[in-house]
């Protein structure tokens, strides 16, 4: 049977691109000690021009990197705070210089000590995920707050992540609300697709799905793909809203077009079951399957279905036990007990008793009581000793995750 989850993401703390504004700033005077050492050894010019940051700035719009790269590299070694977070910004990324998160945390951290607040908001990400950095969300906490103290959006938002999730600070919604709504004030979408959840689940407000939608709408207008898939959602429950199955599909393909693993998996369900589309299994595995390929466990775990029943695709118990154990490996208890009913009819893997215990226990650990059943009737036809083999091999793999 397909599964529809609700996929309300936890706040998210998106890393900022680089800006499209090519405003000069103020450089503040430096010595040959605290210059950091030049990005690479460049050939040698016959003609020598000033590095100009507005050329830099065109060139990697056009995916130029290397020019960029030589426009804004001395202007960084000159103490420009801006090219010093553009250079960070190209070292996260890979853009024209190998990937390397260490070298990026060095120049966002040029910038921010200047004070530069898009460099602050920067430099608290790589601490938040640990990235170039030992992860350390207090000091996150510091230039997310620095940053969001000077009017940086996306600082706002990512200090109200940490204030809602708890991290590097006592919880406070509160806190986390106030700093959403400065920064979707500014037009920040993740503020503003961050404000729909918290009136969506009632986190530091009344529960208000019409207020849910407002928010919602607003982020997803401007493309923000998180948005988009929430408001599919709640089109597609008549949460704040009526049960408005086109408006949802329409959301849906708006954000799965930009690859959003849960609106393709919603897109799937819908094609699967009929709901605001004529049935289409071949369309439904589609669909799945673009999810399941970036891992999501609820599109491997409607995958395997699909081939467990031959619906778009030829039967292959086989490949449902694949996408199966994909599932089950990220704790789906779904797809756990999936495995387990493989494991203990033989289909698709070799018929294993031991095995259909230890996936059907697991799945039993959520309360999934048809795992309960699985797991009773499997111990029946074992002897002890290969109860505790299975038991122990659950035990083991909820130690791995811990």
């Amino acid at each position: 049977m397909a599964v529809l989850r609700a996929r309300f993401i936890s706040i998210v703390f998106p890393i900022t691109v680089i800006l499209a504004s090519c405003a000069t700033v103020d450089v503040p005077e430096t010595t040959e000690a605290n210059l950091p050492e030049p990005a690479q050894v460049r050939e040698e010019v016959t003609e020598v021009t000033a590095p100009d940051y507005d050329e830099g700035f065109r060139a990697y719009e056009r995916g130029d990197y290397a020019s960029a790269l030589r426009q804004w590299d001395p202007l960084a070694r000159q103490g420009d705070a801006q090219s010093q977070r553009n250079l960070g910004n190209m070292y996260q990324q890979g853009r024209g210089v190998p990937k390397d998160h260490t070298e990026a945390v060095r120049w966002y951290r040029f910038a921010a000590e200047q004070g530069y607040a898009p460099a602050q908001n920067d430099l608290g990400v790589m601490y938040s995920i640990g990235h170039g950095v030992p992860q350390d969300h207090v000091e996150a906490m510091r230039w997310f707050r620095s940053a969001a103290e000077r009017g940086d959006a996306s600082a706002q938002n990512n200090l109200g992540g940490m204030y809602s999730n708890g991290l590097g600070v006592s919880q406070s919604y509160a806190d986390a609300i106030g700093w959403f709504r400065l920064a979707a004030a500014q037009g920040n979408e993740a503020a503003q697709r961050n404000l729909g959840l918290t009136y969506q689940h009632g986190w530091g407000v009344p529960e208000d799905h019409a207020e849910a939608i407002r928010w919602y709408r607003l982020a997803a207008e401007q493309g923000f793909a998180d948005a988009q898939d929430n408001l599919g959602w709640m089109y597609f429950n008549g949460k704040g809203t009526k049960k408005d199955y086109a408006e949802a599909i329409r959301w849906y393909r708006l954000a799965a077009a930009q690859g959003h693993a849960g609106a393709q998996t919603a897109l799937g369900f819908m094609h699967e079951t009929g709901q605001g589309v004529p049935q289409n299994h071949p369309e439904a595995v589609r669909w799945y399957r673009l999810a399941a390929a970036q891992g999501l466990p609820t599109a491997q775990y409607n995958l395997g279905n699909m081939y467990v029943n031959g619906w778009g695709i030829p039967q292959n118990y086989a490949e449902s036990a694949r996408w199966y154990r994909l599932a089950a490996e990220q704790g789906d208890a779904d797809a756990q007990r999936s495995l387990g009913v493989l494991y203990a009819t033989g289909r698709g893997v070799n018929r294993n008793n031991v095995m259909a215990h230890k996936w059907a226990n697991l799945a039993a650990a959520h309360g999934d009581e048809l795992a309960r059943e699985l797991r009773e009737k499997v111990a029946s036809r074992m002897s002890a000793p290969e109860v505790t083999q299975a038991q122990r091999l659950a035990q083991r793999w909820l130690a791995g995750r811990e």
